[in-house]
């Protein structure tokens, strides 16, 4: 798996997301968009609602219901990530703030079935970050969650645990608690604490442009041997037809 970003002239955030898929024993790759969500979206809010609620039944645990006109809104306000496979949306998450620009949390992130446990999640997790840096670059990114997936990416991310008491005390941001499963617990506890873990990131100290890790170089530098490898190949395969037809039947 592997995604690239480029920047638009609008400073829109667009990645090429590149999936080695294992289907009827053939190793396929298939080529996902995550982009910033516009008017052009609206015809999908309906389905990424349908997805957030089954998500939130299947695992019996809280994803906030939200109405297709809030998530049109978000895509009108420039502050959502779509992920699309051949304009089908399979991934989504958005952008909320509170306290004016002190506050904001990357919410509803999710992925359809089919897609999960590739890396998506995490690369339209990545996105979302990086737009809220750029669209709120003083603030308190923070979120709640039940999900330990998540919880690593945030961790990744730079996010650390902290209590409710350290989130935004903003009543909007907690009546959107109220779809949930688990909200009465919230309520029983005068929101001191649920079945989220609260977590919260500084996007005043992570840097605009991000830094790769150890291990993305050595994935790049991997990518390029294959690359170089693959040219090899080619040119043997000239050379040697017995060779040329055996590429050809793996195709």
């Amino acid at each position: 798996m592997e995604f690239t970003n480029s920047t638009t002239p609008n400073h829109s955030i667009y990645f090429i997301f590149e999936l080695l898929r294992l289907e009827a024993q053939t190793l396929t790759i298939v080529h996902f968009t995550i982009t910033i969500a516009n008017k052009a979206h609206f015809p999908h809010a309906q389905y990424i609602c349908d997805m957030m609620e089954n998500a939130a039944k299947n695992r019996g645990t809280g994803i906030a219901k939200r109405a297709p006109e809030y998530i049109r809104k978000k895509m009108d306000e420039g502050k959502a990530i779509i992920a699309l496979n051949n304009e089908h949306p399979i991934g989504f998450c958005y952008i909320e703030n509170w306290e004016g620009h002190k506050y904001v949390a990357n919410s509803g992130l999710i992925v359809h079935p089919d897609y999960q446990k590739t890396g998506l999640a995490r690369a339209i997790k990545q996105a979302t970050f990086q737009l809220s840096k750029q669209l709120f670059p003083h603030a308190q990114l923070f979120g709640i969650t039940t999900s330990m997936a998540v919880m690593k990416i945030n961790s990744d991310l730079g996010y650390k645990p902290v209590t409710f008491s350290e989130l935004t005390q903003d009543e909007t941001f907690w009546k959107g608690c109220q779809s949930c499963v688990n909200y009465d617990i919230l309520q029983r506890t005068n929101k001191s604490m649920c079945l989220c873990t609260g977590m919260i990131c500084d996007l005043s100290k992570i840097p605009s442009e991000p830094v790769k890790t150890a291990h993305e170089k050595s994935w790049d530098k991997f990518k390029a041997f294959l690359k170089e490898r693959a040219e090899r190949i080619k040119q043997k395969a000239k050379e040697i037809p017995a060779f040329k037809n055996v590429l050809e039947n793996e195709k």
